[in-house]
């Protein structure tokens, strides 16, 4: 395989990077935490501006025709940032779907407001007992005579607090369905709550909520499929983000351990605590093939990209696990005080190592796959 970035590539990324560097800062998470909208809409806009909402969708419906390898080289650099605009929620995953198993109108009515950065969407998938099993899903769709009739209730909607169109599973006659709902809609209602990393999101309930035929979103009974194959991307997504907060972590921890010390030296000269930096090492290391791997195999159209996916899922979670806990450790009770990147960094990795599912449901999905 290449792992050669190309020109373009390397553009974007040093682009992404000085915006990283020049605007985004602990200072900035931290004051955008305590909002109630939990991100800057302003420099949502300016996304737009810089063509990176565009970056997933195809060039036949007005994007920049970017690749799973393109939106890996993005979303590091951002993962590197503590940047928590809803480019994962909005562009890459519920774009995903649009782009995926949406209609023609469906395409040309939402897509191009997302591209611009006037429209927010959310994907609702999680209830209380289902957990990951989309067998087990209790919201229904019933049909009507001009729809469909949902009724039911989602938790832990990220960027559901403010999300203008929601993507729902829900169970139908011929089984597992996915619908866009406008969050304006009669019946829905929603209880906001921040998450452990600092986003926003929502818990959201469906009381007779009307939706068009027009709305239903890819195939009936069809949903399982559609979501893992759309997820494919977005894990991509969340092992580059993931990769970019750990490399910081343990550059950050490097770099304390030369400074901070004890017994007249610093403490990185230790030989115990050289070998856990080394463990660090290996941890981002091995993350860091895994994505390139899942990328290029999802960039090929291969037929191993999705058990390839299911692996770097179970590595961002449990190497996230290590090199966050670690890094915490080497610093001491400052590794989680709010003014020190460390903790918020810990946080978003707890996070993404439990979106659209865990280690345990990523790696019998990884067996499934490789049987």
């Amino acid at each position: 395989m290449d792992f050669a970035l190309s020109e373009e590539q390397t553009l974007l990324r040093d682009s992404v990077d000085k915006y990283v560097r020049d605007h985004c800062d602990v200072e900035r998470h931290r004051r955008l935490v305590k909002t109630a909208q939990g991100f800057d809409s302003a420099a949502w806009q300016q996304f737009a501006e810089l063509g990176w909402l565009s970056l997933p969708f195809s060039e036949e419906l007005g994007g920049f025709g970017g690749g799973a390898v393109d939106l890996m080289v993005m979303c590091e650099a951002l993962g590197a940032g503590l940047v928590r605009e809803p480019f994962l929620t909005t562009a890459v995953t519920c774009g995903g779907f649009l782009q995926a198993v949406g209609t023609s109108e469906q395409q040309q009515t939402y897509i191009p407001a997302i591209i611009e950065g006037s429209s927010q969407w959310a994907f609702a998938f999680a209830e209380v007992v289902a957990g990951y099993d989309w067998t087990a899903v209790s919201t229904k769709a019933t049909a009507t005579d001009t729809g469909y009739c949902l009724d039911g209730s989602k938790i832990a909607v990220l960027n559901g607090h403010c999300a203008d169109f929601i993507i729902v599973t829900a169970t139908t006659d011929e089984g597992l369905g996915l619908f866009i709902v406008e969050a304006s809609a009669a019946g829905l209602s929603r209880e906001d709550f921040t998450a452990v990393d600092g986003s926003h999101g929502a818990n959201i309930r469906f009381d007779q909520v009307a939706i068009p035929t027009a709305q239903r979103l890819g195939q009936l009974g069809q949903g399982k499929q559609i979501i893992d194959t759309v997820l494919t991307t977005s894990i991509v997504a969340m092992g580059a983000e993931a990769l970019g907060a750990m490399q910081v972590l343990l550059d950050t921890t490097v770099e304390y351990t030369k400074t901070r010390e004890q017994f007249g030296q610093p403490i990185g000269k230790f030989q115990a605590l050289q070998h856990t930096m080394a463990d660090m090492f290996l941890k981002v290391e091995e993350t860091r093939s895994l994505l390139f791997n899942a990328a290029i195999l999802l960039d090929e159209g291969s037929a191993e990209a999705g058990q390839a996916c299911a692996a770097l899922k179970v590595k961002l979670a449990e190497a996230g696990r290590f090199v966050s806990q670690q890094s915490v450790q080497l610093h001491g009770g400052i590794g989680m005080t709010d003014e020190l990147n460390v903790g918020h960094h810990f946080k978003r990795l707890l996070l993404l190592a439990m979106l659209y599912g865990d280690e345990a449901y990523y790696l019998d999905q990884y067996m499934t796959l490789a049987a």
